[in-house]
């Protein structure tokens, strides 16, 4: 064999005489090899790299290379058959099963296959995400002194101060938990408020995760209509009393799917009704960075003009960076914050210290402005694209509202255009769009679909996306 010899043919010649060898015998050196094959030492260690991967040869560096020992035979497949009769069993003697459908949240979770245009994301795309800002904040972080010991338990002072000054009001420090995020801080205002077997009233339609991270706890999700203006108080008024409910959980601020913004005198009367009720209102302020260019001012969240405790506020920054910068808050006041502490402390412990210390250097540095600033205009950009295009290309789909912040749009669909008909052809034409159905708890009004215009790479992957979907509606129309 000479030097052109390739790694594969060598691998061959080596594996057809691993039989020489007892199991755990040594191969001759890699010296031999060279000598006897007349091949390079990069062929060698390749060709021994391969028969390792194949599970033929074990490698040991210093020591050289050995028949692998004989592979024992496969375990037998197990029977798992009894758990459906264990967790069914549970169910039983619960009001409220404990089942867990992530399908809604998956959707926005999953990568589509290549080629797939992703109006279905629920995150900016990495060309909206500030990734140089983070990568410096991370590495600056990983630098400061005690960055990879153990932080308190609420998180570092400095990070929540931060987010106490950006909650407002007379929002301190004290009343604060730094969290991994907000679904878990979701889940951890959940467990903490209602009981299992007890009802949670939501906006209609709302988040899908809010409903899977109720139904996981065994709550009973109730719905409260919404219009253009948010939640309507007079029917949440009704749903606290027909339920005897002691939670609200809503979005004020670009509400998910509708992007609708609580209108201000509503604000009041939801926290008045809360209130009257003696129950809690959880405000997942999820959007608040995602404000388009030229919106008008926006409205404090609702724990800043909440004195009472009424409110348990939730924030994070995700949305805003990366879906890896799993870094939030939740704020609370009364007794309740003790009881919010015990169950994250028990879930989790802490949030890991050099996420905090990262996400701390990276809301202080003068890129966080200047990204927020660029995302801003960025979604405006993108928002008035797609809507135009869904005007112009879908004009059988209502679009209700325009929001001035977030990232998505939820179209209306015509009696005669099915859901899942539309999402599964759309899919085939190589556009994913997020169904309506996951964000209603109850039996929807009509068929819907949310458009993402963050999740994707820009205009043209916009209007290419909006041109197959006319394609997958065309389809189904004609």
């Amino acid at each position: 064999m000479n030097e052109r010899s390739s790694v594969g043919e060598l691998a061959h010649s080596l594996r057809s005489e691993l039989n020489r060898y007892s199991p755990g015998g040594k191969l001759p050196s890699s010296r031999a090899l060279v000598e006897r094959y007349r091949v390079s030492p990069v062929t060698v260690t390749r060709a021994l790299a391969l028969l390792a991967a194949e599970g033929l040869v074990v490698t040991r560096p210093g020591a050289g290379a050995y028949r692998a020992e004989a592979r024992t035979a496969t375990p037998a497949t197990g029977d798992t058959s009894w758990q459906e009769v264990a967790l069914s069993a549970d169910s039983a003697t619960e009001l409220v099963p404990r089942s867990v459908d992530a399908s809604g949240v998956l959707v926005t979770l999953a990568a589509p296959q290549p080629g797939v245009i992703e109006f279905n994301g629920g995150y900016l795309h990495p060309s909206l995400q500030p990734q140089r800002a983070m990568a410096a904040a991370l590495a600056r972080a990983g630098r400061r002194p005690g960055a990879w010991g153990r932080p308190p338990t609420d998180g570092l002072p400095e990070l929540r101060e931060w987010f106490a000054r950006e909650i407002g009001g007379s929002v301190t420090a004290a009343d604060l938990l730094i969290t991994a995020g907000g679904q878990p801080a979701l889940t951890t205002a959940l467990r903490a408020l209602a009981p299992p077997g007890t009802p949670v009233l939501v906006e209609s339609p709302t988040y899908p995760g809010m409903l899977a991270v109720a139904r996981a706890a065994g709550l009973r999700p109730v719905p409260v209509p919404a219009d253009a203006d948010g939640v309507r108080p007079e029917l949440l008024d009704a749903a606290f009393r027909a339920t005897g409910a002691r939670v609200f959980v809503c979005q004020p601020l670009f509400q998910n799917p509708t992007g609708a913004v609580l209108a201000p005198e509503r604000r009041r009367e939801v926290i008045r009704i809360a209130r009257a009720a003696g129950a809690f209102v959880v405000e997942d302020d999820f959007a608040r960075r995602l404000v388009h260019e030229g919106a008008p001012p926006l409205p404090a969240p609702l724990a800043a003009e909440d004195p009472d405790g009424v409110v348990v506020h939730v924030c994070s920054l995700t949305k805003a960076t990366s879906p890896s910068l799993r870094v939030g808050a939740l704020a609370a006041r009364g007794p309740v914050l003790e009881r919010l502490r015990a169950i994250q402390v028990v879930d989790s412990f802490f949030v890991p210290r050099p996420l905090q210390e990262a996400a701390l250097e990276l809301v202080g540095s003068p890129a966080w402005h200047r990204h927020l600033r660029a995302v801003a205009q960025e979604l405006k950009s993108r928002r008035d694209l797609l809507a135009g295009a869904v005007a112009h290309h879908l004009p059988a789909l209502a679009l209700p509202h325009i929001p001035y912040g977030g990232y998505h749009l939820w179209l209306r669909l015509p009696d005669a255009l099915p859901e899942a008909a539309l999402v599964a052809t759309a899919l085939r034409s190589g556009v994913a769009a997020a169904p309506g159905r996951p964000y209603f708890c109850a039996e929807p009004p009509a068929g819907h679909i949310r458009l993402s215009f963050a999740g994707v790479a820009g205009p043209t992957e916009i209007a290419e996306g909006v041109r197959r979907l006319r394609t997958a509606v065309d389809e189904l129309t004609a």
